[in-house]
């Protein structure tokens, strides 16, 4: 692979995890003012041809910025008005504006009468008071995107003569106006690093919205801080509540020793005795945020780690970490993981919102440093990750977050951006190891039955952002899609519909690619060979490293959901022996997968019993035998490392070298090494002349001589790292050496 040049992205997690250090931040404004709100014309705004422009004509019609509308509504909506289809807290459209009034206090400390008289909230919904102020409809501004922007500024403006401040007022005296438009405490400041850092993007009208970097506007050294439990384990500016999920009989006449309790597992996760930590899952609700609550805080349910809700990205900590939650559908996978369930439904396209999204990967980055989590997609993984544990048990795993989670964005903001920050490229050939970036917002790909397979989630938006690639039967755009025989048993193709994963390479999987026809790459995926279209006007994969696997022999190697120990760990230890079994899928002999993790946990945790008294329980039993984790299919899977051939990972280019200089007798030429994966490999140089070696001409330059007298000249790199095969890249010739 050769010139792929590093993409820029626009939001960088240094913005939200280490505080701008600047002035000036937002400023508190004066108490309310007696003036009773303006009425806002909103002709202009609803007549703007797209949503770029919607902004621009609201900022004119109110005063507000535009920038500042921007950066408000990006933490709302990310720019999207949903078709009108409210958001799981009950907003609407570009500006989220609730059609609810928040009565009484609840698990992040709000209160509809604390505060004082300019932030308190009125005793009418953002939406009817916004209506009020534009003379639209409340429908109107459900439906309509541009009288939803209009109405959003509007409010702005309202807040902000509430406060005693003109619109002509600079950026910086602007926060008790949109600290009004959310009640998470730490809103404006977020706004004020989405101004600072700027942001772009496709929204759901097709258009393109652009908020430019603001590096005059610059957050605060000490961000506006939720008192957070001291219980939680959270970054203590989140805020978090402790709010814990009980460890209770079915009932409290049971014995101590009884198998009926709930809802989770006690361990010791955190010390020597229990299982590690090693993943963390992202899971929606499938239902409202306080529907959720309910559910975890009942003991006959089950428990995950967090809920994050949506409205604000407030997060509850139902769990400590030492604590086992039954949330995965796997014995193995929750023994190792921590869970974050988010509000939201897995067929909505659009409503995980950025205050969400930021709040979670904050929380993500915390728990990955605090337990030496990888930062990648095979550990950050969704429940769809998630495989089965027994054969026929893979179509019964849950599909969320789902196709509309957008793990590009995600991933950035936790610090570890899908492909590393390597724009995609088509200089792939057969054996390379590439990790797939779908992209999102301009990444629509068909899905159907969104309202079917998550109920709640309204019917599906065409031409909505998607975090996948497909996977075809043959290199055609009419192929079928590719099977999944874990998912579909019964060997049917891979469909659209919401919850078919069968077809789905999500963004951050990594490929082994088999061959190469046009701009089609033949991958191994779920036990066949299926491929991807990766055309040269928008390549969908980066140039990558990893270890592969191949399998030992002539025989397909087996495929496990789970990796327990042998028969002969359990000696001594009071623990039955649980069976190792097979799922659905094999390694075929003449295929090859991208290793996950060479050092996966071979363990058991039993926990059978209330108290632990049961012979074995709460004993963590670990064997020998060895697995490797895989990329295969659209789950992590595991094999047993006996049945297979590691391969050390190969130095991949990024960009060949090249040779820099006039080639003629006297001049000195430059090698430019080029740029490769891993980022520290050593380059040696051999300068060649017409494709032989130069004797002695090992050096970064070379100056050229009569000898070189109409022969082309060029420099091969061997490019070298620790625990890599090393690899050769030559670059092109210069023309013929020619005297002056």
């Amino acid at each position: 692979m050769r010139s792929v040049r590093r993409r820029t992205t626009g939001l960088a997690v240094a913005g939200l995890l280490i505080p701008l250090v600047a002035a000036p931040a937002f400023t508190a404004g004066a108490g309310p003012s007696a003036a009773p709100p303006a009425s806002v014309d909103c002709d202009a705004v609803v007549a703007a041809p797209d949503r770029e422009g919607a902004f621009a004509a609201a900022s004119d019609a109110t005063g507000v910025p535009a920038d500042l509308l921007k950066a408000v509504s990006w933490m709302e909506s990310r720019w999207d008005q949903h078709a009108g289809v409210p958001s799981t807290d009950g907003g609407y459209g570009v500006f989220n504006l609730a059609d609810h009034v928040t009565e009484v206090p609840d698990g992040a400390g709000k209160d509809a009468t604390a505060g004082d008289g300019a932030g308190a909230r009125e005793a009418v919904s953002e939406l009817n008071r916004a209506a009020a102020l534009t003379g639209l409809t409340a429908d109107r501004l459900r439906a309509d995107a541009g009288a939803n922007v209009c109405a959003g500024a509007a409010l702005l403006a309202s807040y902000q003569r509430d406060a005693g401040r003109g619109a002509d007022a600079p950026l910086a005296a602007w926060g008790t106006a949109v600290a009004r438009i959310s009640d998470v405490p730490t809103f404006a400041d977020r706004v004020l690093t989405t101004l600072n850092e700027g942001q772009q993007r496709v929204t759901d009208d097709g258009g393109e919205v652009v908020l430019a970097a603001r590096p005059d506007v610059v957050a605060p050294a000490t961000s506006a801080q939720q008192a957070g439990d001291p219980a939680a384990d959270c970054p203590a500016h989140l805020g978090c509540e402790w709010l814990p999920a009980p460890y209770a009989k079915a009932s409290p006449d049971l014995p101590d020793g009884t198998t009926s309790y709930g809802n989770h597992d006690q361990a010791d996760r955190t010390g020597p005795g229990g299982p590690s930590i090693d993943y963390i899952v992202i899971h929606d609700t499938e239902t409202s945020y306080d529907g959720t609550i309910r559910l975890v805080t009942d003991p006959t349910y089950l428990a995950w780690n967090y809920t994050l809700r949506s409205s604000d990205g407030h997060v509850a900590n139902h769990l400590e970490p030492s604590d086992v939650g039954w949330h995965a559908g796997n014995w193995y996978m929750n023994m190792h993981s921590i869970g974050l369930e988010h509000e939201g439904w897995a067929g909505t396209a659009g409503w995980f919102t950025e205050a969400m999204y930021q709040t979670s990967a904050e929380l993500v980055a915390h728990l990955a440093d605090t337990y030496d989590i990888p930062v990648d997609r095979a550990h950050i993984i969704g429940h769809d990750q998630i495989p089965g544990i027994l054969p026929g048990y893979t179509k019964n795993v849950h599909w969320d977050p789902g196709p509309y989670w957008d793990w590009d964005h995600y991933m950035e903001l936790v610090g570890a951006p899908v492909g590393g920050g390597l724009a995609p490229t088509t200089d792939v050939e057969a054996g390379d190891v590439v990790e797939v970036v779908a992209g999102y917002d301009d990444n629509a790909n068909p899905v159907t039955g969104c309202a079917q397979a998550s109920p709640g989630s309204p019917g599906c938006v065409a031409g909505a952002g998607t975090n996948f690639v497909l996977a075809r039967q043959a290199p055609s755009p009419g192929a079928p899609y590719a099977r999944d025989p874990g998912w579909k048993p019964a060997g049917a193709d891979g469909t659209t519909y919401a919850s078919d994963i069968s077809a789905r390479i999500t963004s951050g999987h990594k490929l082994v690619v088999a061959r190469v026809q046009g701009d089609w790459l033949g991958v191994w995926w779920a036990g066949s060979l299926a491929w991807v279209h990766n055309p040269a006007d928008r390549p969908v994969v980066v140039p990558s490293t990893g270890q592969t696997v191949t399998v030992t022999g002539d025989e397909a190697a087996s495929v496990f959901g789970r990796a327990y120990p042998e028969e002969a760990a359990y000696a001594g230890t009071g623990v039955p022996v649980q069976a190792v079994v097979p799922i659905e899928y094999t390694i075929g002999a003449d295929q090859a997968y991208v290793v996950a993790d060479d050092d996966v946990t071979t363990d058991y945790y039993r926990a059978t019993t209330f108290d632990g008294s049961a012979p074995g329980d709460r004993t963590d039993v670990r064997g020998e035998d060895a697995y490797y984790q895989l990329w295969y299919a659209h789950k992590q899977v595991f094999a047993r490392a006996a049945e297979l051939t590691l391969h050390d990972p190969v130095v991949t280019d990024v960009e060949r070298p090249s040779v820099v200089g006039d080639a003629r007798p006297g001049r000195v030429l430059r090698a430019e090494p080029g740029e490769y994966l891993p980022g520290d490999a050593h380059v040696g140089y051999q300068w060649l002349r017409d494709g032989e070696p130069v004797a002695g001409a090992t050096g970064e330059t070379y100056r050229v001589t009569g000898r070189d007298l109409r022969s082309r000249l060029s420099v091969r790199v061997t490019v070298s790292a620790p625990g890599y095969t090393a690899a050769r890249f030559t670059s092109d010739p210069t023309d013929a050496v020619w005297p002056r």
